[in-house]
C-alpha cells in the first residue's frame, strides 16, 4: 500500500475516502477494460456492497470506520491518544492544523476525523448506530431517527476548524 508523504515521514494511506462516487468515481475516468469488464461480472457497487456488509456485520463495519489511520499518526505525532472519548475529541481540536499546510492532505484528514467523531457518538451515545446511505457514505443514525454526515463535519473541521468537533458532539450528544 502506498504512502502519504508527511512531515513526520511516510504514513499509511488512509483505507478508503468516503465520497458520493465510491469506487466508481476513482475508476470512471480511466480506460481500464479489464477492470470495468470485471467490475460490471463480480463486484457490486460499492455503495451496495458496503450498505450489505453493514446489514450482515455491522459490529465488522463499524470496526472499519473506526480505524482512522491518518488522524491516529497525526494525533500520535501531538502526542495526543485516541480512546474514542470526548476528551479525545477536546484535545484533536487544540491539535495545530499542520495538515493545512498541505492541501492534498485535507480530504485525508478530514475524512478520517468524520469518522473518528462518528465512532466517539457511536461508542457513547445511546442508541447511536452507523448507517451507510446507498452511495457508499457513512453517516450515524441517532436514536430518534436523524442521521448527522459525521464525514461532512470532519471535512469541514479540517479545512477551516470550525465547528470543532468537541462541539459537534455535544450536538448531536444533546438529541
Amino acid at each position: 500500500m502506498g504512502g502519504v508523504k508527511t512531515s513526520i515521514g511516510p504514513q499509511p494511506a488512509p483505507r478508503a475516502l468516503w465520497c458520493a462516487g465510491g469506487l466508481g468515481a476513482t475508476l470512471s475516468g480511466m480506460n481500464i477494460p479489464f477492470l470495468d469488464n470485471l467490475r460490471k461480472r463480480r463486484v457490486p457497487d460499492s455503495g451496495t456492497a458496503l450498505m450489505s456488509a453493514q446489514e450482515e456485520d455491522p459490529q465488522g463495519i463499524a470496526q472499519l470506520l473506526s480505524e482512522c489511520e491518518l488522524l491516529r499518526a497525526r494525533a500520535a505525532a501531538a502526542g495526543i491518544g485516541l480512546d474514542d472519548s470526548t476528551a479525545s475529541l477536546e484535545a484533536l481540536d487544540q491539535m495545530a492544523p499542520r495538515w493545512r499546510d498541505d492541501p492534498e492532505e485535507i480530504p485525508w484528514l478530514g475524512n478520517d476525523a468524520g469518522l473518528y467523531l462518528g465512532t466517539v457518538i457511536v461508542r457513547t451515545v445511546p442508541g447511536a448506530v452507523w448507517q451507510v446511505w446507498p452511495d457508499g457514505r457513512p453517516v450515524v443514525r441517532l436514536a430518534s431517527g436523524r442521521e448527522v454526515d459525521v464525514v461532512a463535519a470532519g471535512q469541514q473541521w479540517a479545512a477551516d476548524g470550525a465547528p470543532e468537533l468537541s462541539r459537534r458532539y455535544a450536538e448531536v450528544a444533546e438529541g
